[in-house]
């Protein structure tokens, strides 16, 4: 990652000479990155985020990845209208199973410490929660917009949502950290830090926000809840796909905010757009090998181009799909869901009214369609995803 990238990465810095001061440390500084195993799946609005980390990393840094086991049991309310549902402990436990698998897709293990703040955290007594409680007053707690929102919409906020930006902050003191990161949605989490830190009589530590990325519908977030995403473990043709389907609008986006291309490239590009002298189609696909590649491998990246086009741009089915076992007069409803390739019936009568199911390439009409004599008969699903009926 350039320099330019990793300024382009950074949205906001508390204090101002934050990035500079770290980029220039002549000693290795820790800087804290925190992920609730809420959901199983990371993906690039993540990567993002890791991305500056692997060039803190190279600079000589040492990342403090810290998996929020307990906190997770909580529930981060930024931006949530009601109150999360809280997981359990073997839920969180099967998230987090796969998290450092997928951070190293992009971090060094030589210089990534992986902590659990269950560790200290489980041990807090009810006396230490009280006084932890103590270091802030409710008015200062409902300063934050989303707490704001939902009261004067007579939405409940629970008392142990209080809890969590206070966690949070409790973790970067006894982590010691120099450097907190996150989105710039967790100004008010990564601030708490800094708050408990100078309490606590340490350096408060300095706190570099990153830009949130739109999801592939070009207007929310990136969200695994929403649906917008592109998964850090999707296979070279999934991710590859999905960065394809983006809108034209979001091309200079990503290709500021996941690619190491410099200033001028990305300057280029939107001109490119903007006066019509490259098509759209030729820049997304360069951009979709560069962020494949850096998940997998450059060689991957190129087949996974070439099986795009050759599906998408021919009309072809791809090489290798995965097989469905169906039996003659069950419902197509049934053996979709049933495997996991529609979430629901609700969604499968969704996409059979838009005409987005068929039968080797014959629209299904009806909603209790059945299944036909089994014998390898290709099942769209949408334009990207296919099964063979076995």
């Amino acid at each position: 990652m350039s320099h330019h990238a990793l300024r382009r990465a950074i949205a906001e810095t508390i204090p101002d000479t934050a990035l500079t001061d770290i980029i220039a440390s002549p000693t290795p500084v820790k800087v804290k990155f925190g992920a609730d195993p809420s959901a199983p799946d990371l993906h690039l609005g993540h990567a993002v985020v890791l991305r500056v980390l692997r060039h803190l990393q190279d600079l000589g840094h040492t990342v403090q990845f810290l998996i929020g086991d307990f906190t997770a049991m909580i529930g981060d309310p930024t931006g949530k209208s009601e109150t999360r549902p809280i997981l359990t402990s073997d839920q969180v436990k099967e998230n987090a199973l796969t998290y450092h698998r997928q951070v190293m897709k992009l971090l060094r293990e030589d210089r990534t410490e992986v902590v659990f703040n269950s560790e200290w955290l489980d041990r807090l007594s009810s006396r230490d929660m009280i006084q932890l409680s103590a270091k802030y007053t409710v008015a200062r707690m409902m300063e934050r917009d989303d707490f704001q929102k939902r009261f004067a919409a007579n939405i409940p906020i629970s008392i142990h949502e209080f809890m969590y930006p206070l966690l949070q902050g409790y973790d970067s003191v006894v982590l010691g950290s120099d450097v907190e990161i996150g989105g710039t949605d967790q100004k008010f989490n990564l601030l708490m830090g800094r708050h408990l830190q100078r309490d606590t009589h340490q350096a408060p530590q300095k706190i570099l926000m990153t830009p949130i990325l739109e999801g592939l519908d070009g207007v929310q977030k990136m969200s695994k809840s929403l649906g917008n995403h592109v998964a850090i473990l999707d296979s070279p043709r999934d991710m590859f796909g999905k960065l394809m389907s983006i809108p034209d609008s979001l091309i200079v986006r990503y290709v500021s905010l996941l690619t190491d291309r410099d200033d001028h490239d990305i300057f280029q590009i939107a001109n490119h757009l903007t006066d019509g002298t490259a098509h759209p189609k030729l820049l997304k696909e360069s951009m979709a090998r560069e962020v494949v590649a850096q998940f997998h491998s450059e060689s991957e990246a190129v087949a996974a181009n070439d099986e795009f086009n050759r599906v998408f741009s021919k009309g072809d089915v791809p090489s290798d799909i995965p097989e469905l076992p169906g039996t003659l007069g069950d419902r197509l409803s049934d053996l979709l869901v049933g495997c996991g390739a529609v979430p629901s019936k609700k969604e499968f009568y969704r996409l059979v009214q838009q005409s987005a199911i068929s039968i080797d390439d014959i629209p299904v009409r009806d909603m209790f369609a059945t299944i036909p004599v089994p014998g390898g008969q290709i099942i769209r699903i949408g334009k990207r995803r296919f099964y063979r009926l076995v």
